[in-house]
């Protein structure tokens, strides 16, 4: 049978059953100084900003991951170190990955553990030399290997974004030929449309309904044209002074919802002007108020927007809906280009709507609801900073 990674892994480092049977000694020893290596663990990552921000957007109750250390610990030193140890290790990992933890804090991390184990084995086991060796060696290959499952992890990711920026790099290839040539048949279709409406007495009631469908579907496959095109190029900012209540306004005219559907808004009128592209901060409410209508038209329910300028420099907008929201396995792909669960629509309004943003210095995150629900957390500066440009679709 071909050798698993965590086995490659235990070799390299030379992790034996000697190791192993040291740290289920050292366990005993170690666990109640577990409690206060956890309360300095954490105190010195909270030292560091960029450490502090990442943890505190992935889980900000410190005292929670606290107690999650603890058991981390109590892993580390009791076993056993199988597959089933190395699966929870990577998991561990990705959720470093995801909440965007710099990879050198986890180099720091290690280091204060290290330090902390090596002071309870020279305090224990002082009269005994050869367990101090013994103790010594297994730790620092466990922490070792710790190390190596969860740069196993980000090798993962970024492979992962290797793969969707190539996939992205074809995309935008296809999508910069096909939307033009497009446009042309889209543009006979609606001048031969235009012919025929002006036509007196050529076109009765029932011809005139098909006709509108025509045109109407002839809307919709512009739309989604433009849309392709917006995510290839750059388009440039015409910024200006803008009040999201009346760029909202518009967009609430723009969609169409049943009589099921409400929508509500707070604070929007007492926010300040932003710097920016109305258009284009439009089309960002009018993706997102589709979005959430489109997941409520069968059953109906609410949509509601709550604003508030309480961070110094910055407006926050969280958009919400009552419908069944996004799962768990679609979640991290959310923002990625042609990624879609619903009926009709090609996967392209989160995307571009992730771009807007950032093009205008902000940014838009998912964040699950208590119950069920879609929740959107949007962040816009108030003063204008620099365009960021990319000549392919961002990865999401």
């Amino acid at each position: 049978m071909a050798e698993t990674l965590f086995e490659e892994l235990k070799r390299y480092v030379g992790f034996s059953s000697a190791d192993e049977q040291a740290l289920v000694t050292l366990h005993a020893t170690a666990k109640p100084h577990f409690p206060r290596i956890a309360r300095l663990f954490y105190d010195r990552i909270l030292e560091h900003e960029g450490a502090r921000q990442a943890l505190e957007g992935g889980e900000s109750q410190v005292g929670h991951l606290r107690g999650t250390l603890q058991v981390w610990m109590d892993q580390l030193l009791r076993g056993p170190w199988d597959e089933a140890y190395f699966a929870l290790r990577c998991r561990i990992g990705r959720m470093h990955v995801r909440i965007a933890l710099p990879q050198h804090y986890m180099f720091g991390a290690m280091n204060v553990l290290r330090q902390e184990f090596n002071g309870i084995i020279d305090a224990s086991y002082l009269e005994q030399p050869a367990a101090l060796f013994a103790a010594r060696g297994a730790v620092g290959k466990i922490l070792d290997l710790e190390l190596a499952i969860m740069l196993h992890t980000y090798r993962e990711d970024l492979l992962a974004q290797q793969a969707r920026s190539e996939r992205l790099s074809t995309f935008g290839q296809l999508v910069g030929s096909i939307g033009h040539e497009l446009r042309n048949p889209l543009g006979v279709i609606e001048t031969s449309l235009y012919i025929l409406r002006g036509r007196p007495g050529a076109v009765d009631e029932r011809t005139t309904k098909h006709l509108d469908r025509i045109g109407d579907q002839v809307g919709i496959a512009n739309r989604i044209v433009s849309d392709l095109l917006d995510m290839i190029r750059d388009r440039p900012l015409h910024r200006q002074e803008v009040w999201l209540d009346e760029v909202w306004q518009e967009a609430l005219r723009s969609v169409q919802r049943p009589d099921t559907v409400t929508v509500s808004e707070e604070g929007l009128a007492t926010l300040p002007a932003v710097q920016g592209d109305a258009g284009q901060l439009r089309q960002v409410f009018v993706n997102l108020l589709d979005n959430a209508v489109q997941a409520l038209e069968e059953t109906g329910g609410t949509v509601s927007l709550v604003a508030s300028g309480n961070e110094p420099g910055f407006v926050e907008l969280v958009l919400e809906d009552s419908g069944p929201g996004v799962s768990d396995t679609i979640r991290r792909r959310l923002f990625e280009p042609l990624m879609t669960t619903k009926a009709r629509g090609i996967g392209l309004g989160l995307p571009l709507v992730k771009r807007i943003l950032e093009r205008h210095g902000g940014s838009i995150a998912y964040v699950p609801r208590p119950g069920a629900g879609a929740r959107f957390v949007i962040r816009l500066p108030l003063i204008a900073s620099e365009e960021t440009h990319a000549p392919v679709p961002p990865v999401g």
